[in-house]
């Protein structure tokens, strides 16, 4: 191991804050020293949330495929009119949170696309209607892209847009729409989206008005080490000043179905080493933000059981329904069993435990 690489792991180990230079460096590794690398990021999970395994019960709805945006990472969005494109209705809508109600879930997720004929009175709607029919059930819903969207369409500033959906029922918002928080990649890969500059203010507004959120990142198509990293530095930034991202999750390009992939833009996808280094890396530099969740979604299992032995400690949620992920070309990705999380937390030496989306364990 070169000295630079083992004075960074020594250094860490004692407290010293990493620099983005640092961050690169270690992700910038190819060799067995990556397991030196997930061995520290291991300790320092196991020194700041101990060993257990979480899990959330959850359920997702994806209220619409129907988008105004292309983005070229997308596999899931219709047009109007495309043969697979749906809209729930408010019934709809009622129906699935009713179901997940019976399926004793913690937490209804949703995210959808940007449709036509939303605006913020539509997202408001949408959080009204789950708060009636699954009562008591956290919703955990939007994120920055749908609060500008919404606000727009209503003639709104997005913190008043925030505050009604608030006041409707939301208990927290996805951090998602991050993707990566350097113009110029989302010029490339979701030119209609908001700026980095609008998506870090809208996620501190969320932030100021009690709003907690986690954080992303979408990695792994046509974005270099340097970027990663500055998305990284953006999110710590954020986090000593407002310390209200719950949990990171980093979310490996899935490409088969993708335009950007199908175009030869982005590649295909991380490798596993750069998997385990965004989880081993991200645990040594965000030493503000406390979990870090690793998606059996985007990387399988048994590459999500390898992840838990590099810095993370989430499993994320049942989910019972997905259908982004689906969309761009992953499999197997509609409901992981708690008995099988069970068995990948057990295969380690760790305990599972079930929590809410505020990680208080229940």
């Amino acid at each position: 191991m070169s000295d630079r690489i083992r004075e960074l792991l020594r250094d860490t180990r004692e407290g010293y804050r990493i620099t983005e230079e640092d961050a690169r460096a270690l992700m910038e590794v190819q060799d067995r020293r990556v397991w030196e690398i997930a061995a520290a990021a291991d300790e320092a999970r196991a020194r700041v949330c101990g060993d257990a395994v979480t899990y959330v019960r959850n359920q997702n709805i994806s209220v619409t495929n129907v988008c105004v945006n292309a983005c070229g990472f997308c596999g899931f969005s219709k047009k109007p009119g495309d043969e697979g494109s749906y809209r729930f209705g408010k019934e709809e809508i009622a129906a699935k949170s009713a179901l997940a109600l019976q399926r004793e879930v913690d937490e209804i997720c949703t995210v959808s696309g940007l449709h036509p004929e939303f605006d913020g009175s539509s997202y408001i709607e949408i959080i009204s209607t789950i708060r009636e029919s699954a009562p008591g059930v956290h919703i955990h819903a939007s994120n920055p892209m749908e609060v500008a969207y919404g606000a727009r369409k209503s003639g709104i500033s997005t913190k008043e847009q925030l505050e009604a959906m608030k006041e409707a029922g939301l208990g927290s918002m996805c951090g998602t729409a991050a993707e990566i928080l350097v113009d110029p990649v989302r010029k490339v890969i979701c030119p209609g989206k908001i700026t980095t500059d609008e998506w870090v203010r809208i996620i501190t507004e969320a932030h100021g008005l009690g709003i907690p959120t986690t954080a992303t990142i979408m990695y792994g198509h046509c974005e270099s080490v340097s970027d990663r990293v500055k998305h990284l530095g953006i999110l710590r930034a954020i986090q000593d000043e407002t310390r209200g991202f719950t949990e990171f999750v980093p979310l490996s390009f899935i490409h088969m179905n993708t335009p950007i992939y199908r175009k030869g833009i982005a590649r295909a996808g991380a490798t596993g080493r750069e998997d385990l280094l965004m989880i081993a890396v991200s645990r040594l530099f965000l030493d503000n933000l406390p979990h870090i969740q690793v998606s059996w979604v985007k990387l399988g299992l048994k590459m999500t059981q390898v992840c838990l032995l590099a810095g993370g400690d989430d499993l994320g949620g049942t989910l019972f329904e997905e259908s982004i992920s689906k969309g761009a070309g992953a499999q197997h990705t509609d409901y992981l069993d708690p008995a099988e999380m069970e068995r990948i937390a057990a295969d380690l030496g760790r305990p599972l435990r079930r929590r809410t989306t505020l990680y208080r364990m229940v």
